[in-house]
């Protein structure tokens, strides 16, 4: 008990709230490295698997990029990247969008791609070929098709990719300390480096589970707002599978 009166008193202390080092802060700039990196991976990822999954072209493509992604540990990616790029400030077209390390940028949009495309794909390409010459027959074209029939119908499945990334980026992102950036992860150094029962240790670990189960609300609910609701009924067994088809 007496660790965790440490914990409470650390939090309750008004200087650990306030300025560059307070919760606060350190959040936000978590939460921005988070939401760039996510945005930024969906926007590489979602189109490729779209197009791989709508010719039914590149399975090998998808599923190896999403082995790999599993394969390689996100702290090799932060080192590989670290050599390229070193640590120090970002351009100013990054700093301006929240990036404060580029390292820790490459790394979680390189973590973030793999669910996201291999998703993609498998929704779009498991979609009854019936319902696509259905399509056809109705006169649409194949950018038609693949605007109201296909994204509509792997909505599902995309949605549980997006909210794996997430969850993966989120708790990931406690590696920009490493690399002399902010967030939460900043909590976890420096408290570690006195003794692993510093409550800033604990500060930090806890904060990055409640903000992982927050990104996966929030993409929760933004699934159950943007999905019809015959597709809403099946997400649940899709968001079931999808860590094991590319996580």
């Amino acid at each position: 008990m007496n660790y965790f009166g440490d914990v409470w008193d650390w939090l309750r202390d008004g200087q650990h709230w306030t300025g560059d080092e307070g919760v606060p802060n350190r959040l936000l700039e978590h939460v921005q490295i988070s939401i760039v990196s996510l945005v930024v991976a969906t926007l590489v990822a979602l189109p490729i698997g779209l197009l791989l999954g709508h010719f039914r072209r590149g399975a090998f493509v998808a599923i190896n990029v999403s082995n790999i992604g599993r394969a390689i540990p996100a702290l090799s990616i932060l080192l590989m990247a670290v050599l390229v790029w070193g640590i120090g400030d970002p351009p100013s077209y990054l700093a301006t969008i929240g990036v404060v390390s580029v390292p820790a940028f490459v790394a979680l949009v390189a973590l973030a791609i793999p669910p996201i495309l291999t998703n993609t794909y498998v929704g779009v390409a498991g979609i009854d070929p019936n319902v696509r010459e259905a399509a056809t027959g109705m006169g649409l074209n194949g950018r038609e098709v693949l605007r109201t029939v296909e994204l509509p119908l792997s909505g599902p499945f995309i949605m549980a990719g997006l909210r794996t990334s997430a969850v993966a980026v989120v708790a990931t992102a406690t590696l920009l300390a490493y690399v002399g950036g902010g967030g939460l992860g900043r909590f976890i150094i420096d408290g570690s480096r006195i003794s692993y029962s510093d409550p800033r240790v604990f500060v930090g670990a806890l904060f990055v589970a409640l903000l992982s189960v927050t990104a996966e609300l929030a993409l929760g609910f933004v699934e159950r707002v943007i999905l019809p609701r015959p597709l809403r009924a099946s997400s649940s067994a899709v968001s079931d599978d999808a860590p094991r088809v590319a996580a």
